[in-house]
């Protein structure tokens, strides 16, 4: 069970149980800090707010005169609009701006990195907080690890994939092409569930349609090459996601040292809103973006011994170590393999088949 369901239900803001909890969440019905949306006022924090409006306003005035402005300026001006903005939506899916998750789904949707459904990376993204199955390749799906009976089973071709995607040269380059055929894959996997499953996944699918539609009628009103948006605006935002997402985890044995700290500048700190701080991150998984440097500061030292000291200094070290020399290797040194796969009914149907190889992000 994630630490975030587990954090609500012993704040005693609600008395349901850890199932119920997670149900809620992910039908939108309960946010993560346990305030069961439709009822009262949301409370609504400004600063996440206003970056919201920040982020879609400046999007739109880039696409919209885009035909004003040279295109070294529009597409790298995009493409960090569209990186902040999944960064809000990692926000929005921890319950912020509002109190409310319909209310911050609303907010947050509208995909314009295109790629990813906002209630299946909700709902991955929640499974990934469980802090004991993290790198888990089976149980974590945000995983870059194989199990070493997964590994061994591979063609050598695949192996030397797999090994460049693990260079942050890969990364950056293969690397979204890879989640986003696992994640396609996995998807494609999970619409044999059951009902239940079946029937939120094809709800989700078509909510990021709807979203689609929009960002595609802006685009198309706007005269901006479709193409040129998903090649060179899409694909490398989620590129600059996968720089964070690079060295965030580790495989160790125990829970701590799997999370990392990486020192950074004000404009990566802003990009990722402080997501660079992961550990804090999932020590604190409720926590505003705005909150996590000064908690960091409030407990440094106890945070910084509960990870094991697994502190990177800035992602330019990550560049100058790491650009072609892999960080981790592919086969989890902890996980052998051979999980069974168990089909379950109800609620539990979606998160009962082994995962794949490839994760996604």
């Amino acid at each position: 069970m994630s630490r975030v369901y587990t954090d609500a239900v012993a704040s005693n803001k609600i008395s349901l149980s850890p199932s119920a909890v997670r149900d809620r969440v992910e039908s939108n019905q309960l946010d993560i800090t346990g305030s069961i949306s439709g009822t009262g006022v949301a409370t609504l924090e400004l600063p996440t707010l206003a970056l919201f409006a920040s982020v879609y306003m400046f999007w739109a005035l880039l696409v919209c005169f885009h035909e004003l402005l040279p295109f070294w300026l529009v597409l790298p001006a995009l493409t960090l609009m569209t990186t902040l903005h999944s960064s809000l939506q990692h926000e929005a899916l921890h319950g912020h701006p509002t109190r409310s998750g319909r209310l911050n789904e609303c907010i947050a949707a509208i995909p314009l990195g295109l790629f990813i459904p906002y209630r299946r990376f909700k709902r991955l993204h929640l499974r990934h907080h469980c802090d004991e199955k993290l790198t888990d390749p089976y149980d974590d799906p945000e995983s870059f690890y194989l199990a070493q009976t997964d590994w061994a089973a591979l063609s050598f071709g695949m192996r030397c994939l797999l090994r460049a995607n693990n260079t942050l040269l890969g990364r950056l380059v293969v690397g979204p092409s890879l989640a986003l055929y696992a994640f396609c894959r996995n998807e494609l996997r999970d619409t044999s569930k059951a009902s239940y499953g079946r029937k939120n996944l094809a709800k989700a699918w078509a909510l990021h349609g709807f979203g689609i539609s929009t960002v595609l009628v802006i685009l198309a009103l706007a005269d901006f090459p479709v193409l040129l948006y998903i090649c060179c605006v899409a694909y490398p935002a989620m590129s600059l996601l996968m720089l964070r997402t690079y060295a965030e985890h580790q495989a160790a044995q125990d829970v701590g040292p799997r999370t990392a700290i990486v020192d950074a500048s004000p404009f990566f700190a802003l990009l990722y809103l402080n997501n660079n701080l992961h550990f804090v991150h999932h020590r604190f998984p409720t926590a505003a973006w705005y909150r996590l440097p000064a908690l960091y500061k409030e407990y440094y030292e106890d945070l910084n011994s509960q990870n094991g000291h697994y502190r990177i200094a800035g992602y330019w070290t990550l560049f100058r170590n790491h650009l072609v020399r892999a960080k981790e290797p592919v086969a989890h040194p902890l996980i052998q393999g051979e999980r069974p796969d168990v089909v379950r009914s109800g609620s539990d149907a979606e998160n009962s088949v082994t995962p794949p190889p490839l994760q996604m992000t």
